[in-house]
């Protein structure tokens, strides 16, 4: 395939993916942790929690998902044959995330107008929360699965499932769990620089929590990935990965200092460096492959032209949509703040 501007088209598609699949983490995981810490508000200023948590997403909550569909998208134009695997797999995982996105926005919507403590207020609250919750939790096990070999694509087009290697594997479900916790660790930061007092110290409790959470589902996760996925911990330990994820783990550190310590705009940019660091060390050992280990990015790529017009045609799609989201977030925290 003719290079574009000088850089193989396959890699250059898989790169932009992958920031799209980044800025959804980093923003969509707040998103989401917010609403798991709404479900889990406890003590005398639990109101004031959920309140310091619904302006901290605003009216914008369902931007961010803006990113999952630019991730979709450049999958269905770039790598049809991968697409159509995954689409396959998870039929069933997908229409679940979906169910969960629209329930926990439509929750958030419909508890904004109902009385505070009515038993409607109570009903929207668990189903903002649930969904909150449910939803990364199986965003974790779509990326385990794409990871663990149990998806399988045979040169006649048939697509096979082992759901012992996907969905129940002890790997795929601390993976599900780790998202989880990474949503919450990254909600708390963020509310600890957007609130003040005792709400604050609140937050900062529960991102020591969640924090000291996440660092006993990596250390369970660990151990387990030599054996049931030996070709990602090869990878994860070659030059190109190792660096990364050692990188990502000192981050870690540095943001649970930072917030410990109470400097939490430092601890807030080492969060979200955190989450980028790891998602690209994992990125990086996953390549060549789209899904292992039947489908690689170059296997799965559309013919040249059909790249090559997405790639020059997305600096237009970007001047329209950055500065938008850019005078959305502007506009709403600015009201909200």
């Amino acid at each position: 395939m003719a290079p574009w501007m000088g850089v193989d088209p396959v890699v250059a598609a898989a790169a932009v993916m992958l920031l799209g699949l980044l800025a959804y983490a980093v923003l969509a995981g707040a998103d989401f942790g917010g609403g798991i810490w709404d479900l889990l508000s406890r003590g005398p200023r639990r109101r004031e929690q959920q309140m310091a948590i619904a302006r901290a997403m605003g009216p914008v909550w369902e931007a961010n998902h803006v990113w999952l569909i630019f991730v979709i998208v450049i999958l269905f134009n770039v790598f049809p044959t991968a697409y159509r695997a995954l689409g396959i797999a998870f039929f069933g995982l997908f229409h679940l995330v979906l169910v969960g996105i629209v329930l926990r926005g439509a929750a958030f919507a419909f508890r904004a107008a109902a009385p505070a403590d009515s038993p409607h207020w109570l009903l929207w609250s668990r189903v903002f929360g649930g969904a909150s919750a449910v939803t990364p939790f199986l965003l974790g096990l779509a990326a385990a699965a794409i990871s663990g070999g149990g998806i399988r694509l045979y040169p006649d087009g048939a697509v096979q499932v082992d759901p012992a290697l996907t969905w129940f594997s002890p790997v795929s479900l601390l993976m599900g769990l780790l998202t989880v916790a990474m949503c919450a660790y990254l909600a708390a930061v963020f509310l600890t620089v957007e609130t003040g007092g005792a709400l604050r110290e609140d937050f900062r409790r529960r991102a020591l929590w969640a924090g000291a959470l996440l660092a006993l589902l990596a250390a369970a996760l660990l151990p387990l990935l030599p054996s049931a996925m030996p070709q990602l911990w090869q990878r994860f330990t070659r030059p190109a990965s190792a660096p990364l994820l050692l990188a990502g783990a000192g981050l870690a550190a540095l943001s649970s200092a930072a917030v410990y310590t109470r400097r939490y705009r430092t601890a807030r940019v080492a969060a979200v460096a955190e989450v980028v660091v790891l998602l690209g060390g994992w990125a990086a050992g996953q390549w060549p492959y789209i899904i292992y280990p039947d489908v690689t990015f170059q296997a799965a790529a559309a013919p040249g032209p059909s790249i090559r017009f997405l790639l020059n045609t997305l600096p237009f799609g970007l001047l329209v949509l950055l500065p938008s989201l850019w005078l959305l977030f502007r506009i709403f925290k600015a009201e909200t703040g």
